[in-house]
């Protein structure tokens, strides 16, 4: 029951992938991640301490490389909102439970535990038949690069979330994770606006003006992307890591219903067919994980 925390995680995300593709007419990519990251670090920071929970880490260099990936996922995943429309973007990106469900795979047969399975390679292609089905209608010759970007960043996700999970069964806590990683975003984000500035021969950084309208989407931005990663890390630490990545692919409802509902982004048989081939093929490749990929029990350690 625990990976269910997914489900919110999801919602989450797609709500802030509105307030991203309404904040890219007034901000950079590059300040969005540093507001991203200072809203997050300072909400965490005043809970930790109210909770007593300690800043100390065992792990400095799995926190470091998890926020790397985690950035550059990020980041790709800022520039496909901001180029795409939101059920494509969401879509692309929100193919990690695939890529997860084949690193997993590929790991264990590598190792020797485990055959090759018709049934989960079936599955796995599956899900890229239902992928093209959603991107079918709405996908455009000019935004292949976009699109591109978009299913790196899906690549990179993967990554980070198997990331989130050996860092929780270590017993690493949900808050600490989220906290470091925002951190790093924030460095990131400072690179990105003085890289930006340099090049465009600027005197200074390039930040832009706030107004009332988009500071509140900035706080919005920040608010649901630190409940969104407190969220999907609870579920990658204590839940089954395939039906949480599974789960995710909620995102591609709730952005649709977004699309339609913000944009009149009306989607025709081939999204709702592809949609559900997505759904099945996934449900069927946690079906075969699990059956040899059973979720240990975390490890505790003293916080």
């Amino acid at each position: 029951m625990q990976s269910l925390w997914m489900l919110a995680a999801a919602f989450l995300f797609t709500l802030m992938g509105v307030c991203i593709k309404f904040g890219a007419e007034m901000y950079s990519t590059s300040e969005m991640i540093f507001y991203r990251g200072l809203i997050g670090s300072l909400f965490l920071y005043f809970l930790m301490r109210h909770s007593g929970a300690s800043f100390k880490t065992r792990l400095p260099w799995q926190h470091l490389s998890r926020g790397v990936i985690g950035v550059c996922s990020l980041w790709l995943n800022f520039y496909a909102l901001s180029h795409l429309p939101l059920a494509t973007a969401m879509t692309l990106t929100g193919m990690s439970p695939i890529w997860i469900a084949a690193i997993l795979f590929a790991g264990a047969w590598w190792l020797g535990s485990r055959r090759i399975e018709p049934g989960l390679l079936l599955a796995i292609g599956a899900s890229f038949i239902g992928v093209v089905l959603v991107l079918r209608p709405a996908f455009r010759a000019e935004l292949w690069f976009a699109g591109l970007v978009a299913l790196i960043s899906g690549v990179l996700s993967a990554i980070a979330y198997l990331s989130v999970r050996n860092m929780g069964r270590l017993g690493e806590p949900e808050n600490r994770i989220v906290f470091y990683f925002s951190l790093i975003s924030i460095i990131a984000g400072l690179l990105g606006v003085a890289t930006q500035a340099g090049l465009s021969g600027a005197t200074g950084p390039a930040w832009h003006p706030h107004t009332v309208k988009s500071a509140a989407l900035l706080l919005a931005i920040g608010a649901c992307a630190t409940s969104a990663q407190i969220a999907m890390t609870r579920a990658f630490r204590l839940g089954n890591t395939l039906v949480t990545a599974n789960l995710q692919y909620t995102g591609i409802v709730f952005s649709s219903i977004w699309g339609i509902v913000l944009w009149n982004d009306m989607l025709d048989w081939h999204s709702w067919l592809g949609m559900a081939i997505i759904v099945g093929s996934g449900s069927a490749a946690t079906y075969y994980n699990m059956r040899k990929t059973p979720a240990p029990a975390a490890q505790t350690v003293s916080a």
